[in-house]
């Protein structure tokens, strides 16, 4: 699959319609002295595909966690949907938190559960549904991720590493959440399998009117399927804008990582 092809996926978002879903203000996490993220800013908007970036070991991950409630910061707000988590009465934050869908870094299902069942963890924690409508709308959300349904009766390990994302990202479906969290999706993936993947998280924004948040190496993701990309780098967000942006950038490592041999090889691709 082409770099072309996913690209016309990606729709972005006018900028007088973009909507603030998520907005990290002077986040700082540090672990003993060391500082990991220093007063970091970052907004996400309603919609848009974010690629988060930058040099591995930077806090690309500890930021996600963060803001998932699992990292404990030393200051600044995080706000999801208008909420401020810190200060969330229990029933806000239980409401914000149904609203979010998480894929973890090598997907991180229940080796003792069935695919099915990892999609049901979800709704077992926080809907109260008969077993056949919950069986019905887990099936559902694993052929959304793109699996078939026989893949429902297997366990993780009997699946290929691409198959084992796409039901890691079933289960992170499985409440319709309006903002989803991918870390590191396609890495140990192959290329078409990558592009594939790609191409499914595209199709999935434009139909389920998801907001995306990805946390990537990956720059036939950033090319191809990001309509934004925020840069990580001396703790705080660097840079930030669209790929041609980026491109411009004289930030030596955003200018290596964008405008290195392989980069400019994706960027003609991407232009033919």
């Amino acid at each position: 699959m082409s770099v072309t092809t996913i690209e016309t996926a990606a729709t972005p978002v006018p900028t007088d319609e973009r909507e603030v879903v998520l907005s990290a203000h002077g986040v700082t996490v540090a672990f003993g002295k060391n500082i990991v993220l220093n007063a970091l800013d970052l907004d996400i908007y309603r919609g848009e595909i974010l690629g988060f970036v930058g040099p591995s070991g930077a806090g690309k991950s500890v930021l996600l966690r963060t803001i998932l409630g699992l990292t404990r910061k030393q200051s600044g707000t995080i706000e999801l949907f208008g909420v401020d988590v810190d200060h969330a009465t229990e029933q806000q934050r239980l409401t914000v938190d149904m609203r979010l869908g998480v894929l973890f870094q090598h997907g991180a299902l229940f080796s003792a559960l069935t695919v099915l069942e990892n999609v049901q963890v979800p709704m077992r924690e926080y809907l109260d549904l008969p077993k056949d409508l919950m069986n019905e709308l887990a099936l559902l959300k694993i052929e959304l991720a793109g699996l078939p349904r026989d893949a429902a009766s297997k366990f993780p390990s009997e699946l290929s590493g691409g198959m084992i994302k796409r039901a890691a990202l079933a289960r992170a479906l499985a409440l319709d959440p309006d903002i989803v969290f991918l870390d590191e999706p396609t890495s140990g993936l192959d290329p078409i399998g990558a592009a594939e993947f790609d191409e499914l998280v595209a199709k999935l924004r434009d139909t389920m009117g998801l907001t995306v948040y990805m946390v990537t190496h990956d720059l036939d993701s950033l090319f191809s399927v990001c309509d934004r990309i925020a840069v990580l780098g001396n703790k705080k967000v660097l840079v930030e804008g669209s790929i041609d942006e980026m491109l411009k950038s004289d930030e030596p490592w955003v200018e290596s990582y964008f405008r290195g041999k392989r980069a400019r090889q994706l960027d003609l691709a991407a232009r033919k």
